[in-house]
């Protein structure tokens, strides 16, 4: 084997049993443990989709501030969520990039939890940012009357704000519960990151308490969340549905279905893994399904939203054009 990881590392270990004389100071991630050809194929696909997501998502940021008619809540609300997807995405995938070509997959104990928290805080942003979404979408179809007042730009702000507070304070419980288990014996993680199921594995005591916990909370949130923006949108969609216009249809489904899209990737894998308790998914498929919630939705979510929409296409096109103008007028200097 090419990493020395994969031999059987757990020192101080006595000869009654698997308690060990010293906390873990270090953690071991294993994520793909496959020969050295297919960790470079694998680097250079998570590179691709890496700098792609970086690129797409800064695009739509860009467009949006450059482009005075898009400086509207949905809009606001979009460049708030580009922005959320460049961090989610630094939260994780560097590392893991690192890690492929690294002997030692190793990560401190106090880095561990600080991924553990920034990923996590993030994704539960996430669904903060999407219910937020799809309030706006039912407020601009359900009652546009009401959406100047309500939907200004100074409220948008607001919600953003409140986005980001809640989904960094939130977690605050869950990843308390995790640091105060006791790591004393192994400290490999069979995972790309930090997760909390495989986390939890590693405590030298059960802790069923912190694992219901963790479950409950994850249910709650993710549940509570998907419950609201389902309910806005079939709001939205009995609506649409009864606009006598065929356009004013097209156009509003157009808008939606890209949010549903997003929303349906998003909400599809995070349930795979975190509604059920940590104990019942093998971890090759909590690898597979956390890669993609982690690096290809946020890498599908500037196209979900910027090829049916005719507005942000045009807002791509001009900031493209600006680029290679201002790099055509330097080239003349």
């Amino acid at each position: 084997m090419w990493k020395p990881i994969f031999a059987d590392l757990e020192t101080n270990k006595n000869l009654n049993g698997n308690n060990c004389s010293s906390s873990v100071s270090t953690f071991i991630l294993l994520g793909f443990p496959y020969t050295w050809e297919i960790q470079i194929l694998l680097f250079s696909v998570f590179f691709g989709t890496y700098i792609s997501t970086l690129i797409g998502n800064l695009c739509i940021i860009c467009a949006i501030r450059w482009d005075y008619r898009l400086q509207t809540p949905m809009y606001i609300l979009l460049a708030n969520f580009s922005f959320l997807e460049i961090c989610y995405i630094n939260s994780t995938v560097p590392s893991m990039l690192a890690n492929f070509l690294s002997e030692s997959s190793t990560i401190s104990f106090s880095g561990c939890f600080l991924q553990f928290y920034f990923f996590f805080s993030m994704g539960t942003t996430e669904t903060f940012f999407l219910s937020v979404m799809a309030f706006d979408r039912y407020l601009a179809i359900c009652k546009p009357l009401h959406y100047p007042t309500i939907m200004t730009v100074q409220n948008c702000c607001r919600m953003g704000t409140g986005c980001w507070a809640c989904g960094f304070l939130c977690f605050l419980l869950p990843i308390y519960l995790a640091s105060q288990l006791p790591f004393c014996c192994a400290n490999k993680i069979d995972h790309f990151l930090c997760d909390p199921g495989p986390l939890i594995k590693l405590s030298c005591e059960p802790a069923p308490g912190t694992e219901i916990i963790c479950a409950i909370y994850n249910s709650v949130l993710i549940f509570s969340t998907f419950l609201f923006i389902t309910s806005s949108y079939t709001l939205v969609i009995k609506a649409v549905l009864r606009v006598p216009s065929a356009e004013g249809q097209r156009k509003a489904f157009s808008t939606c279905g890209s949010h549903l899209a997003v929303v349906s990737l998003f909400y599809g894998s995070i349930m795979v893994v975190y509604v059920s308790p940590t104990a019942g998914n093998p971890a090759g498929m909590q690898n597979i399904v956390t890669l993609f919630y982690s690096m290809l939705t946020p890498l599908f979510n500037p196209l979900l939203y910027s090829l049916p929409n005719k507005e942000m296409k045009e807002a791509l096109r001009k900031l493209f054009s600006s680029v290679r103008f201002r790099q055509n007028h330097g080239k003349g200097f």
